[in-house]
């Protein structure tokens, strides 16, 4: 296993989403307020999320010419994605978004970490 991502596009397109994402948090459109109102997330710690996020997809680009940190990025962003996960089903709040947003994006970068750091 190489700790570069090679291929690389996969963590670049991951860190396209996560960004977007990150958008999205900042300037959250309805679906996003509910989801994060939906699992009980307090307003006032909304940003922290968007710092993650950014710092996920500053990893994820440092991490193409730097040994080991995509790697250890896309790891976070699962393990991120993976916590909201959990605190969706301990909110009971198990609807679209969660399985469209949530559980999408934890697929995402489950496939971008196959992808681009999986056995040749």
């Amino acid at each position: 296993m190489s700790i570069i991502p090679d291929p690389w596009w996969p963590s670049a397109a991951l860190a396209l989403v996560v960004l977007v994402d990150a958008l999205l948090t900042a300037y959250p459109p309805k679906f996003v307020r509910d989801c994060l109102d939906g699992v009980h997330f307090p307003r006032e710690w909304w940003w922290v999320l968007v710092v993650v996020k950014l710092l996920a997809v500053a990893g994820l680009v440092v991490g193409l010419w730097w040994p080991g940190v995509a790697l250890a990025a896309n790891v976070g962003v699962i393990a991120y994605f993976v916590c909201a996960a959990v605190a969706h089903v301990r909110a009971r709040f198990t609807g679209q978004t969660f399985w469209v947003n949530c559980v999408g994006m934890l697929v995402l970068s489950v496939a971008a970490l196959v992808l681009a750091f999986g056995p040749a």
